[in-house]
């Protein structure tokens, strides 16, 4: 991967605050209602997971299994689109939500463009998916051309990320680490990619500097204490993601950060 970074001009964004896998602290994680509970919170960005199903049908989930967030049990590639309907995505986090569905990627992103939000889409690649989720991703935003301009793509795995790049050389993508190596700058400029997520105990000074040096966006996660991240907000910090917007949204010191 190439160091140049001049190839690629960018323009830092402003303060955004994402939610994380939607209002994941009131509203169980991954699912419509979390981003429609984000939505009236305030929040303008969603952060979700997109895994595969076992017909390849793409949809907003985390985990390799159905066990932690739904009724279900089991590897999540053991299913189908047709067995969606069955599921309850909901009750585990409270009756209120009972019967909540497993969303399509179809689905979330056509509640997004409903609700004129923007997204951060992490491809959660399980055993034998690589390949194939960057295809349905590609899929799901080439249907839909808002997408290239209020949606970002990042992973983990940078290879996966690296696949979509080659098929969505338009598409903003971010790299995602816990904590980044020492050439970082060099894997972005190689992906081409706007932004670096790391985890908010990983941010330190310096790399914010170098961050703000070469026009990339950094974005931390997944932080639901404003005071902890609050040293770092005029050194470079572009974004956080929490489970719970109204911490920074209703924070005097974070009221900037509209998500806009």
């Amino acid at each position: 991967m190439r160091d140049d970074t001049s190839e690629f001009p960018r323009t830092r964004e402003p303060g955004r605050v994402f939610a994380h896998r939607g209002a994941s602290q009131d509203a169980p994680e991954n699912t419509l209602a979390s981003v429609r509970l984000a939505a009236e919170q305030g929040a303008r960005w969603i952060e979700f997971d997109v895994s595969l199903l076992g017909d390849g049908t793409p949809v907003m989930h985390h985990d390799a299994t159905l066990d932690r967030c739904t009724d279900g049990t089991g590897p999540l590639t053991g299913i189908t689109v047709a067995d969606v309907a069955g599921l309850d995505a909901g009750s585990w986090k409270s009756p209120v939500y009972a019967g909540e569905p497993l969303p399509t990627l179809a689905e979330v992103l056509d509640l997004i463009e409903e609700l004129g939000l923007s997204a951060n889409l992490e491809m959660k690649p399980h055993d034998g998916q690589r390949g194939a989720l960057s295809h349905a991703v590609k899929t799901a935003l080439d249907a839909r051309p808002w997408t290239l301009e209020r949606i970002v793509t990042s992973s983990f795995d940078l290879d996966e990320l690296a696949r979509f790049r080659g098929m969505c050389p338009d598409a903003p993508v971010a790299a995602l680490y816990v904590d980044p190596p020492a050439d970082w700058r060099r894997v972005l400029s190689g992906l081409r990619a706007s932004a670096l997520h790391l985890h908010y105990a990983q941010i330190r000074e310096s790399l914010l500097i170098e961050a703000a040096t070469h026009g990339f966006d950094v974005r931390v996660y997944t932080i639901n204490d404003p005071e902890v991240i609050a040293p770092f907000r005029d050194q470079g910090l572009t974004s956080v993601i929490t489970d719970h917007p109204p911490l920074f949204l209703e924070h005097e010191d974070w009221r900037s950060w509209t998500g806009s």
